[in-house]
């Protein structure tokens, strides 16, 4: 299966399913939901939400593509962005924290493991802005399809730890390491490469002559692994 995950942006925010793409749950408190799906023009408002969003903070959502078709979505902003988590019981999000409102996956790709992708491109993305944490609000509804919320089990999946519970809307989080941490690991990565690298011991090489000896040459060999998701 070949697939790649892209930036959300205003140009291929049409991939989003069409219910998505119309949907402005998140993006707008209820009561400026219900007049804006009245008046017929929730796919503006979105769009408009969207853009602000890019200017002011920066990306906010990942597409994965599986063969050159979008086939999921997620979205995430910072708290301030996001009206309808003032409404959740289990609010208000964790000063520290951007918040992941929505994921979604094409039922014909469910079970391939793109929904980890989206939540790893996430956590990536927002590791290496500096964020400390991300949390989402879950739905604790067992065996439901959640349109808006990300099932709390899936959450939870991925490493999300609830910091709220509750019997339907629980709160979760996500610590993410330091750049820091990174760096760390980047560094033990590269010492364990070179460790491994064997430099042939080489026979004496003869008094220098007005020609001077080849030097050796070490090569280095290396195959990444397989990625898993």
């Amino acid at each position: 299966m070949s697939w790649h995950v892209a930036a959300l942006n205003l140009d291929n925010l049409g991939d989003l399913p069409k219910r998505c793409r119309n949907c402005v749950y998140w993006e707008l408190s209820p009561q400026l939901a219900d007049q804006t799906e009245g008046y017929g023009t929730t796919d503006l408002e979105k769009e408009a939400w969207l853009s602000e969003v890019l200017l002011e903070w920066g990306s906010c959502g990942r597409v994965v593509y599986v063969g050159g078709a979008p086939a999921g979505y997620v979205l995430f902003a910072p708290p301030a962005s996001v009206p309808r988590a003032t409404e959740m019981p289990t609010g208000p999000v964790s000063a520290d924290a951007v918040l992941l409102t929505t994921m979604q996956v094409a039922p014909e790709f469910a079970g391939e493991g793109l929904g980890r992708a989206l939540a790893q491109a996430v956590v990536k993305d927002l590791t290496r802005r500096g964020v400390k944490a991300v949390e989402a609000f879950g739905d604790a509804r067992p065996g439901t399809e959640s349109d808006c919320v990300v099932p709390a089990d899936f959450l939870r999946s991925v490493g999300f730890k609830t910091v709220r519970p509750h019997h339907r809307w629980p709160r979760l989080r996500m610590e993410l390491r330091s750049g820091l941490e990174w760096k760390s690991d980047v560094e033990a990565a590269l010492e364990q490469l070179f460790n491994t690298v064997t430099i042939p011991m080489q026979t004496a090489a003869p008094r220098p002559t007005a020609t001077p000896a080849r030097a050796g040459s070490c090569q280095l060999s290396f195959v990444p692994p397989a990625e898993t998701i």
